[in-house]
């Protein structure tokens, strides 16, 4: 289910050559920990296994791209590249360390097999909220949303087949934090990733449009991991809700919008906006609106670390807290409530955008993704500077963002429950 994938081997049937797949292993990631390579590598050897059924080579190369996969590229005679697409700074730049490094007569293309409307495909301009952008990604949906081709046995074999992987060796090739711990809820790889897919439609679907803000409810499709992994993909997971429109059509209509168009919205951000983790990539009345309420007056002002270990004055956000750590998840409709609470409880916008960031991208399974930066109600960006989100009322510290207390959530849902399920253990 990878059009990048899908695209490459039609490339190497249409040439009749073989079709080779790399991984480049980076030492590390932003706030990435052994938490997040061990859910990715376990996928990969899945990967490796699937490759290896259809006679197609699968190697890891452990590196930077720039330095391991031109000499692979020349070693190995290969004809043409294919590579996916993120629309984050830091893999963008290394499509382009690549580019600069390929040889000449090696084309070089990049698919957008992330999204279902190829970003650069569903707008050409960063849209302003999910208004602007939901008539043009609704209108290409029959053109892109479609069944994936099957990927083939591939004919051609290489010359030489590809080295064996020492897996337990790539580990010691990481600089990563080992201290956060593996989850046990979420088992790796596309087979495990099917079965929660399965399980959410079975189980927790036809609930999700009443009961998805609720974190005391099992009503959430929990895909998000092995979505921001590429290990199930966005489009098949819509093209397996799609099919119970009929019995569950305000959930698979929901589900829709919030897998697919807000989404994309936050994909279209972090490609047309390169401060998409900065204050400075806020819209102007939201920077406004916080630089004039900067020197107010903060209730609490806590350090990272005490943020870190969950122990505020506040049970709820606590807990939230701790539910991310333990589980590497944490409810969506909480993420806000945590965010703006950081911005509450900081010196300045920018130091609660550090901390949020920071604490999304070294605990949650899916964090160091556009979701985690300006998702709906996800996202650090967001939930402190309000992006998509304007006209509220004017209060101290927020200015004209919005604002959640804790009086709010208990109207919303069982607090107390909650708090007790993840309460602090010391």
């Amino acid at each position: 289910d990878n059009w990048a994938f899908l695209y490459a081997q039609r490339l190497a049937l249409k040439q009749e050559l073989p079709l080779h797949v790399c991984f480049c292993l980076v030492p590390k990631f932003l706030e990435a920990t052994i938490r997040h390579y061990r859910f990715m590598l376990r996928g990969l050897q899945e990967v490796a296994e699937e490759c290896a059924e259809l006679n197609i080579s699968f190697h890891l190369l452990l590196g930077y791209a720039k330095d391991v996969l031109p000499p692979f590229v020349v070693e190995h005679g290969v004809g043409g590249l294919v590579t996916d697409f993120s629309p984050l700074r830091l893999p963008r730049q290394w499509v382009e360390d690549v580019r600069e490094r390929l040889p000449e007569d090696v084309p070089f293309a990049q698919v957008d097999a992330h999204n279902i409307v190829p970003c650069w495909v569903a707008s050409p301009k960063q849209e302003y909220s999910a208004r602007t952008i939901r008539g043009k990604i609704h209108a290409q949906l029959p053109e892109f949303l479609t069944e994936f081709p099957p990927v083939v046995p591939h004919p051609h074999p290489p010359s030489c087949p590809a080295e064996p992987i020492a897996w337990e060796a790539c580990y010691s090739s990481l600089q990563v934090d080992h201290t956060v711990k593996e989850v046990e809820w979420a088992t790796p790889g596309t087979s495990a990733g099917m079965a929660v897919l399965k399980s959410f439609i079975a189980e927790r679907l036809k609930s999700f449009s009443t009961h998805r803000n609720d974190p005391n409810k099992a009503a959430l499709s929990n895909l998000s991991p092995w979505l921001h992994f590429g290990q199930v993909s966005t489009q098949r997971a819509i093209l397996e809700v799609q099919k119970h429109r009929r019995n569950y059509k305000d959930s698979v209509d929901a589900f829709v919008e919030e897998a697919v168009v807000r989404r994309e919205l936050a994909e279209n951000f972090c490609y047309y906006n390169e401060n998409y983790d900065s204050v400075q990539g806020a819209y102007d009345w939201a920077q406004t609106t916080l630089k004039l309420h900067a020197k107010d007056k903060r209730p609490y002002l806590y350090s990272l670390q005490e943020l870190e270990q969950g122990s505020t004055h506040d049970p709820l956000w606590n807990a939230a807290q701790l539910q991310m750590v333990r589980e590497g998840k944490m409810h969506g409709f909480l993420r806000m409530y945590w965010a703006k609470k950081i911005l509450e409880w900081t010196h300045s916008p920018e130091e609660a955008l550090q901390f949020a960031i920071y604490l999304n991208d070294r605990y949650e399974l899916d964090g160091r993704d556009p979701n985690g930066y300006v998702g709906k109600m996800q996202g650090c960006l967001w939930s402190i500077c309000g992006i998509h989100d304007q006209g509220w009322a004017e209060r101290p510290i927020f200015g004209k963002i919005r604002y959640m207390n804790y009086a709010g959530c208990k109207r919303k849902f069982d607090v107390d429950q909650f708090e007790r399920r993840y309460a602090p253990t010391h």
